[in-house]
């Protein structure tokens, strides 16, 4: 898939949504998807269709349930595409805000050490999340 279908796909902000939600909380299936969200399940249906289908998240059937999960290479494809693109200086090593460490006003370095920090939960979590996978 192109990288301009790629973003169109992830242009709709609840796309977006399913995706951090996978990406935090491993696999769910769309009537979790659903009732977390707040949309039906038929529309969490169709979103995760077109991530699908554009090679975002996968699903594979266990029983009743299917559960979907983000695909991981896929979204380092993503992160690379943008770094293609990306104006920030960072150049591909994701320390985008770096210039904020040498800001002197608290405020702007508070925010920052907040961002870091609600980051830093979200690996915490996913670790959390992948050490009960392989049990």
């Amino acid at each position: 898939m192109e990288p301009s279908e790629i973003f169109k796909v992830l242009s709709v902000e609840t796309r977006v949504k399913i995706i951090d939600m996978l990406k935090n909380q491993g696999p769910l299936g769309a009537k979790e998807i659903a009732a977390t969200i707040g949309i039906t399940t038929a529309a969490v249906s169709q979103h995760l269709k077109i991530l699908r289908q554009a090679g975002l998240v996968r699903s594979e059937r266990k029983g009743y349930w299917i559960p979907y999960s983000i695909d991981e290479k896929a979204m380092e494809n993503c992160r690379e595409l943008l770094n293609e693109v990306c104006t920030c200086g960072c150049q591909g090593t994701g320390k985008i805000k770096e210039y904020e460490s040498k800001r002197t006003d608290v405020a702007s370095l508070k925010k920052y050490e907040d961002e870091l920090k609600n980051e830093l939960n979200t690996v915490r979590q996913r670790l959390k999340v992948l050490k009960t996978e392989k049990k």
